[in-house]
């Protein structure tokens, strides 16, 4: 059957699916889910002035930087189908004490849309454009989660010069790896938040391409299931039962997405071997932060992300999943002062 054959019979499937007994679970779980406290958190609601960098090939980055009397710079990083309201435990936290840079990735949230495919690589130099448009004196801190500890991955191979210990003169200081990988990932994994698990399962990347063409199809195939899209957000984004406003703020995220945009950054996913690299970061503080319940970019990549670099520090955040920033905000601020502070005085 081909894919577009494939996406049809979904949606026909989604307008049907009293006969299928998994959509019944679905249900199910959508109900318990409801259950679930609200727990009123303002998400989406800390902004400071947008500003806007023009990549080196004309894509516009928004950028936001809440300003405070601070030594060190922090630059958060988002990941894949998120954008930099992700962020909103650490960016109340930090808000007034610590300087912070947040920007939207290329292609997603309020950023302008990249031409064809993207590479972990462009993300790479990306980082660099915002450090040197924002942050050009001083020492800084990255925090990365999931395609963001890529990204700063990717800077350490293309410009491992810039992380050095503040006593040397670096200007990269310290760095959080998030949640994410070098390499080795099963691209298949980061698709199942975004559609259904049926057309995620082993996806080469002409069929995402040809996915891709019928994109506005597949957008509608994912409004269309939203119960079960927000089934799969929970299921595949926390390892707890979070409250419902949690999952409903980042299938919000991931719904946002063009599916276009979800298969021009497939193929940097399947592409990236960068383990080799990694080593450039014991240089400096580094903390590796995970939950050991993510689906997503299984703990066994961070595991190994600290084998690879040497004295680093490896957090643990027991039954949480891939959006331990969320899950485990005060866990994950208490290992990013700590990184702070080491930093500060390496």
């Amino acid at each position: 059957m081909g894919v577009t054959s494939r996406i049809v019979g979904v949606a026909a499937t989604a307008a049907g699916a009293a006969a299928i007994g998994g959509v019944i679970d679905v249900a199910r779980r959508r109900r318990r889910l409801a259950r679930r406290p609200a727990q009123e958190t303002p998400f989406g609601t800390l902004h400071a002035p947008a500003r806007t960098l023009v990549t080196d090939d004309g894509v516009p980055l928004h950028v936001e930087i809440d300003e405070a009397d601070s030594d060190v710079t922090l630059v958060f990083v988002h990941g894949y189908t998120l954008n930099l309201d992700c962020w909103h435990f650490q960016r109340a936290a930090y808000r007034g004490l610590v300087r912070s840079v947040y920007y939207d990735q290329r292609s997603h949230g309020r950023s302008g849309r990249a031409s064809g495919e993207v590479s972990i690589d462009q993300l790479g130099r990306d980082l660099l454009a915002v450090l040197d448009a924002f942050v050009p004196e001083g020492p800084v801190v990255l925090v990365g989660h999931s395609m963001g500890g890529m990204t700063i991955v990717a800077l350490a191979e293309q410009h491992p010069e810039l992380f050095r210990p503040r006593s040397e003169g670096g200007r990269i200081v310290g760095a959080s790896l998030i949640a994410t990988t070098a390499g080795g990932l099963d691209p298949a994994r980061i698709l199942l938040p975004m559609v259904p698990a049926r057309i995620g399962a082993g996806l080469t990347g002409g069929a995402l391409k040809t996915l891709a063409r019928g994109h506005r199809m597949v957008d509608g195939v994912r409004r269309m299931g939203h119960a079960v899209a927000t089934v799969a957000t929970d299921t595949f984004a926390f390892g707890d039962d979070v409250p419902s406003t949690y999952v409903e703020f980042v299938d919000q995220m991931i719904s946002q997405t063009p599916f276009q945009v979800v298969a021009e950054f497939f193929p940097g996913f399947r592409e990236l071997d960068k383990f080799d690299h990694v080593g450039v970061l014991g240089r400096i503080p580094a903390t590796i932060i995970c939950g050991t319940e993510d689906k997503l970019t299984p703990i066994g990549h961070s595991r190994k992300l600290h084998s690879r670099i040497p004295g680093s520090t490896l957090v643990e955040c027991d039954g949480a999943g891939h959006m331990v920033i969320m899950e485990r905000h005060g866990q994950v601020n208490a290992a990013l002062d700590q990184l702070i502070s080491a930093a500060e005085s390496a």
